[in-house]
């Protein structure tokens, strides 16, 4: 249920009366609003908001670790409005194991920024087209950005391998 400072945003208010359960808390700072969508509603809120709301660009997609927090992920999906000039961040919080629904069928540029957070946080994105590593090698160890990652980091053979 949204504050009623938070429903003082049309796109907010707009959101709620689509579905009501949808939104499940949200905050604004500077007159930047962040709402905190269910996970299981995540793609089509995203559905909702290009085609309905004109957020026809999705400007970036990143995750953090709140370890030892629960849940302990959050994945963060940062929206524009070109036509307003509008933009909107939307989280997810997402426990173990971290699974959300890919958004790359409504956003191709979803597809770039989803493989690097499965890469460096190890959340998988259900029907991602390509869900591969994309800045560590292949057959790495791990997540580096999980804050349960050794420091030191884990040994690797950087040789080129023969296929």
């Amino acid at each position: 249920m949204l504050s009623e400072r938070l429903r003082q945003f049309p796109v907010a208010a707009a959101l709620e009366a689509w579905n009501p359960g949808a939104v499940v808390g949200g905050s604004s700072n500077l007159a930047e609003l962040t709402l905190e969508i269910a996970p299981a509603n995540i793609l089509e809120v995203c559905r909702f908001l290009k085609h309905q709301h004109n957020f026809v660009r999705l400007s970036d997609l990143t995750a953090v670790d709140w370890r030892p927090l629960e849940p302990r992920f959050e994945v963060v999906y940062h929206l524009h409005c070109l036509e307003r000039n509008e933009r909107l961040r939307l989280k997810c919080r997402l426990g173990e194991p971290a699974e959300i629904d890919s958004v790359t069928g409504v956003w191709r540029s979803a597809d770039w920024y989803e493989r690097e957070v499965w890469d460096l946080f190890g959340i998988r994105f259900r029907l991602h087209p390509d869900l591969q590593r994309i800045l560590m090698p292949e057959g790495w160890a791990g997540h580096p950005l999980r804050k349960d990652y050794p420091v030191h980091g884990h040994r690797y053979d950087y040789q080129e391998r023969e296929d």
